[in-house]
C-alpha cells in the first residue's frame, strides 16, 4: 500500500490526537463532574443517562448496551434506585419483567448543570455552516459506529484470551464505598 502523502498522515494524526484522545478524555473529565455534582460515579451517570433516553428498559437490555455484566448492572441500578434516579416498575404486560423506570423529577436536577455546556455548545455550533454541520455529524455519527464495534473487538479478544489462558489482563480493583 502506498504511504500517505505528509500533509495528510500529519491531519489523521492530529485528528487522531485531538478526537480520539483528548476530545475522549475532556469528555470523561466533564461527567464526572456531573455525576460527581450528583452524587454519582460517572459509570452510573452515563448508566442513568442511557435509561432517560430510552425512558424505561430493563437491566439485562441496558447491560447489552453497556457491554457492562448483569450483575454490575444490578449494581448501578441498585445506586441509581437509592439515589431516587430510577425505580424498578413490572411490567403491565408481563409481570414477570422488570422495568427501569426514570424519575422526571429526577431529571430536573440534571438539567441546571447541563444548561452552561448548551450553551456553549449553541455557540460553537454558530461558527459553522450547515453542511459543514451535516459532515461533523457524519462524521460523529460514523465514529459512534466506529467505536462500538472497537468495544466489541476488545471484550471479544479479552473471551477468547480468558478461554484460551484462563485468565484476562487483570483490571484495576476499584475500592468500594
Amino acid at each position: 500500500m502506498p504511504s500517505l502523502p505528509t500533509k495528510r498522515r500529519e491531519l489523521l494524526q492530529e485528528l487522531s490526537r485531538t478526537l480520539g484522545r483528548e476530545l475522549s478524555a475532556r469528555t470523561i473529565i466533564f461527567h464526572q463532574a456531573i455525576a460527581e455534582r450528583l452524587g454519582l460515579n460517572a459509570t452510573d451517570h452515563k448508566c442513568l443517562d442511557i435509561a432517560r433516553r430510552a425512558q424505561a428498559m430493563t437491566a439485562g437490555e441496558l447491560a447489552v448496551l453497556t457491554g457492562l455484566t448483569t450483575g454490575a448492572i444490578t449494581g448501578v441500578i441498585d445506586r441509581l434506585e437509592r439515589a431516587g434516579f430510577v425505580s424498578r416498575v413490572r411490567d403491565a404486560n408481563d409481570r414477570r419483567r422488570v422495568v427501569i423506570q426514570p424519575i422526571a423529577e429526577r431529571a430536573r436536577d440534571i438539567a441546571p448543570l447541563l444548561e452552561s455546556l448548551d450553551t456553549a455548545w449553541t455557540a460553537l455550533c454558530g461558527r459553522y455552516s450547515d453542511r459543514e454541520l451535516a459532515l461533523i455529524n457524519r462524521f460523529m455519527n460514523d465514529s459512534i459506529l466506529m467505536l462500538r464495534g472497537e468495544a466489541q473487538n476488545v471484550r471479544s479478544a479479552g473471551a477468547r484470551s480468558r478461554a484460551g489462558r484462563g485468565k484476562a489482563i487483570a483490571a484495576p480493583r476499584r475500592r468500594r464505598d
